[in-house]
């Protein structure tokens, strides 16, 4: 695997620090890349369609003028959305995954990003037309150039890692997971990790817990109430400590912009959830008992 094994466990998404969320000053966003590997959070995971195409210049200026070494970080992102917005031509959304454009595309982000390689490149989410070939070619030439030092993909099902895998090495996936959102325990993804020794990356590890008010999330927080005083953990910590009890070592990519919430991520790490408590939680969400 690449150098994969210098990415912090918690990575800091950016998804948010942006024209799609805060909208963070350039000053903002320096002092939380600071704030961030001060907490030893020093993985930075963005996407070329963040901001509409606006937020990988904008994390690139602030990196530039921060004085943060390059080697001391290691920066995240992906290609392949076509999204309609002023930023492109297109007229509907697709997804491009041909030699050209996915070069083209990392390119684009090394200029965005003002750096000269991505320590992981990723395909953001998987295309009906996407050819093991072509994808093997990009990757190979983007690989012996030094501009990505690892690839793999995100959103992807095990079946469509193999068909890459038939001319390229796939070294990560990063998928939605939380306590809210289970299924890559069940669907073979996690398997598929565990078995080929992939990185596993969680988006949104708190799931819908502090948006939404659904039953399972009414039920999770009535055992979460003891919980957290046994503990003496934050909800977000438990929900935190969750997913990292996984077999399948999950980095959970952490979006928030909040200084506070950032290091509660980290001390997530130093909690042991006691294995009846993790069933526990797990049965909350599902509403039954394990079959």
């Amino acid at each position: 695997m690449g150098n994969m094994d210098s990415f912090s466990k918690i990575i800091a998404g950016t998804m948010t620090w942006g024209r799609w969320g805060r909208q963070l000053s350039k000053i903002e966003k320096i002092e939380l890349m600071n704030h961030c590997i001060g907490e030893g959070i020093t993985t930075f995971d963005h996407a070329d369609i963040y901001g509409g195409y606006t937020n990988e210049a904008d994390f690139g200026e602030a990196l530039a003028d921060s004085r943060i070494a390059r080697e001391n970080i290691q920066l995240i992102s992906k290609c392949g959305i076509q999204y309609v917005c002023e930023a492109r031509d297109n007229t509907i959304k697709h997804y491009d995954y041909s030699k050209d454009y996915i070069v083209w595309s990392a390119e684009q982000s090394l200029r965005n990003l003002q750096t000269d390689y991505l320590d992981l490149f990723l395909l953001h989410r998987p295309s009906p037309l996407m050819h093991p070939e072509d994808i093997a070619e990009a990757i190979s030439r983007l690989k012996k150039a030094g501009k990505i030092k690892a690839f793999g993909v995100s959103n992807f099902a095990p079946s469509q890692i193999a068909m890459l895998e038939t001319m390229i090495a796939v070294e990560g996936n990063q998928v939605e997971f939380s306590l809210t959102a289970d299924k890559v325990m069940y669907d073979g993804t996690f398997d598929d990790v565990i078995a080929n020794k992939r990185m596993a990356m969680a988006w949104s590890p708190l799931g819908g817990y502090f948006k939404e008010e659904t039953e399972n999330i009414k039920r999770i927080k009535e055992v979460m109430t003891n919980m957290t005083e046994r503990y003496s953990a934050t909800e977000g910590q438990l929900l935190l400590a969750w997913i990292l009890m996984h077999p399948a070592q999950v980095y959970p990519v952490v979006g928030t912009t909040n200084k506070n919430r950032l290091s509660a991520a980290v001390g997530a790490m130093k909690i042991a959830l006691q294995l009846e408590d993790w069933f526990t939680l797990l049965e909350a969400n599902q509403g039954h008992k394990v079959p």
